[in-house]
């Protein structure tokens, strides 16, 4: 059975900053993980650099981003009015300047614990997916569609696809 043998370590790390140089042939990113999560441009493009860093020559870098051809094909107010009408966010915005999305998400946890978090989302379009992994010295980068729960290099990024597959060999 495929992987029956396999042996697998947990860290946690700011992604940022991981302490890994050239150890691994594969890093997976998963449902964003932090890319397109931060504050600032910056902090995204760290994000990235460090996963290229901990990268073997010829390894690849799977992630998923937030599509800004999502709020820009359809309606930004109809976006919003999505997640006001959801009835646990405030304050939502949509930057189309700078392809952010903030507001305050309200939630309840397992044990009935009331949070707020401040969210601010950083939605990319291909071109700059692309222009970020070249300056990072990928060479063979794939952008797709992304279906919830069903990931495939078969579907072609469209309008429609709220989020992007991103394949990039190194």
């Amino acid at each position: 059975m495929l992987g029956e043998n396999l042996s697998l370590e947990f860290y946690k790390h700011d992604a940022r900053n991981l302490p890994f140089i050239y150890e691994f042939d594969l890093v997976y990113i998963m449902c964003e993980g932090g890319f397109c999560l931060m504050e600032t441009d910056d902090m995204n493009f760290q994000i990235l650099a460090s996963a290229a860093k901990a990268l073997k020559p010829g390894g690849l870098f799977i992630f998923t981003a937030l599509n800004a051809l999502y709020p820009l094909y359809h309606s930004v107010k109809d976006l919003m009015d999505d997640n006001i009408n959801s009835g646990n966010t405030e304050n939502h915005s949509f930057d189309l300047m700078t392809f952010r999305e903030s507001s305050i998400f309200n939630i309840e946890d397992d044990l009935g614990n009331k949070k707020t978090i401040n969210c601010n989302e950083r939605y990319y379009v291909p071109s700059e997916i692309t222009w970020l992994l070249q300056t990072l010295n990928f060479k063979k980068i794939e952008i797709f569609g992304a279906k919830l729960g069903a990931f495939s290099r078969n579907d072609s990024l469209s309008p429609d696809n709220y989020e992007m597959l991103v394949i990039s060999q190194k």
